[in-house]
């Protein structure tokens, strides 16, 4: 399911017109997207939780000539899966 069909959805079920439902769905994406960059977690109960991982930076090696370079430390969005989707995907 891409973005465009997720509006489309809350749309059908909550009986909203599509320029509604865009705007719900975009303040849901962009309210967590602020959180994050405020290194904020955000949970949302039976789906799972987005969290900001800090990575170390490390020495690496271009792989097609085999030369050593510097990889600097990183910021990067983290989902964790919750149990209620864990357990409703597997079954």
């Amino acid at each position: 399911m891409n973005k465009s069909q997720l509006i489309e959805e809350v749309a059908m079920r909550e009986g909203l017109n599509l320029k509604m439902a865009e705007i719900v769905v975009n303040t849901f994406f962009d309210s967590i997207a602020e959180g994050l960059a405020r290194n904020e977690r955000a949970e949302i109960r039976g789906l799972g939780s987005f969290k900001v991982k800090d990575y170390e930076g490390y020495v690496g090696r271009n792989p097609k000539t085999g030369v050593a370079i510097e990889v600097e430390s990183k910021k990067l969005p983290f989902f964790k899966v919750g149990k209620e989707l864990k357990e409703r995907v597997d079954s």
